[in-house]
């Protein structure tokens, strides 16, 4: 991997660039670091749900995924650097084929709503999807390879899914969108 921070400014920054681990150097509102800020911000999501008291195996399973996105990130800062499979694709959809398995299906759309741990699954989720279309911008530019489209796809139907098992360890009631109270 590139060289490591040993000092957090370097004021090489201040003119809007930014540098890749290559040594190139990009704008800050690039596509790229979009894409790079808001995995980062997933990531930093996914660390605020892990404060919650959470299941010991999803805790788990967040902790691998938050390693996941660090090493995503590095990837899309130097593309050589190909780390994320469709092993890491293929794990995610084990456990939602497992947690669904468990699970009602969904006959309505459902509110995000519950308690703590149960909404920040799902504000994360929605971060997900801001990364996916982040990534997906980027990938018209410059291109990305698929897998890094997949995992962080299948990360959203994952924590959607995580936060569905949350409410149903809890034992609360999911709550179901009402089309009445839709804006007419």
């Amino acid at each position: 991997m590139g060289n490591r921070i040993s000092k957090v400014y370097t004021r090489t920054g201040d003119d809007g660039s930014t540098g890749m681990a290559d040594g190139s150097r990009v704008a800050k509102d690039a596509p790229i670091m979009d894409a790079i800020g808001d995995v980062d911000e997933l990531n930093a999501y996914i660390g605020v749900l892990r404060a919650e008291d959470l299941p010991g195996f999803m805790d788990k399973m967040l902790g691998d995924i938050q390693h996941e996105l660090l090493t995503l990130g590095g990837e899309l800062a130097m593309p050589e650097y190909q780390v994320i499979a469709a092993s890491h694709v293929e794990k995610l959809e084990a456990q939602i084929d497992i947690w669904n398995g468990r699970l009602k299906p969904l006959k309505e759309f459902i509110l995000p709503a519950g308690n703590r741990p149960i909404t920040l699954c799902h504000q994360a989720r929605t971060v997900c999807r801001r990364a996916e279309r982040s990534l997906i911008r980027c990938a018209r530019e410059q291109g990305l390879r698929m897998e890094i489209r997949r995992y962080i796809n299948r990360l959203s139907d994952f924590l959607f899914v995580a936060a569905r098992m949350l409410a149903k360890d809890e034992g609360l009631r999911e709550i179901s969108w009402e089309q009445e109270h839709s804006v007419k």
